[in-house]
């Protein structure tokens, strides 16, 4: 199945770009001006809008689709083809970017927007991402709730919203409210490290 994949499913196409938008503030923060209850997330959270057009046009290899990025993390879809991401005893797996220096008990408590994976497309993933040929590890996770998500920050602008910058930000903070989601968020738990050697 992995042979036959151009772009990994998250992958935003030429075909995707974001539909045009109004945004509006009110007292809890923002939202759009023709919203839908499909814009919002079951944490009340908006997102951007972008169509589903999936193999239309060329891949965007460094841009990532909001729903689809949204899907794969909620149900724990490998972030390449789709299907279940690996998972067994040790939890779910996850391909990361080697960052074991930054501190010692990485990547414990971190949280992350890629999806997981299932052990074939990782092993392609490392040979075919630019990014992970710089170095990669591969992670078993034993818990990874979703704790928020990654967007543009807005503030009040006296009627019209005015953007601040990308931020992260989790569920319980107020400033949730004035995010335009991009990205879901999981928290990284109980990790351990294995040998790519290890995948089944």
């Amino acid at each position: 199945m992995t042979a036959a994949i151009v772009a990994p499913y998250i992958t935003a196409w030429t075909e995707e770009q974001e539909l045009p938008y109004a945004l509006i503030e009110h007292s809890r923060g923002i939202g759009y001006a023709d919203e839908t209850i499909g814009d919002r997330d079951s944490h009340g959270v908006l997102w951007a809008r972008t169509p589903l057009r999936l193999r239309h046009g060329r891949p965007e290899f460094g841009r990532i689709h909001p729903q689809r990025q949204r899907r794969a993390m909620s149900r724990l879809l490998c972030q390449v083809c789709a299907g279940p991401a690996g998972r067994n005893e040790d939890g779910v797996l996850w391909i990361l970017r080697d960052y074991r220096d930054d501190w010692p008990s990485w990547p414990n408590r971190m949280g992350v927007t890629e999806p997981p994976i299932c052990a074939p497309c990782a092993r392609l993933s490392a040979k075919l991402c630019p990014a992970l040929r710089r170095g990669a590890v591969v992670v078993r996770v034993g818990s990874c709730p979703v704790v928020g998500v990654r967007g543009m920050l807005y503030r009040s602008g006296g009627g019209r919203p005015v953007p601040v910058g990308p931020t992260t930000v989790a569920f319980d903070d107020p400033a949730v409210s004035w995010v335009r989601a991009t990205n879901l968020i999981r928290e990284l738990g109980d990790c351990v490290i294995i040998p790519f050697e290890d995948l089944p």
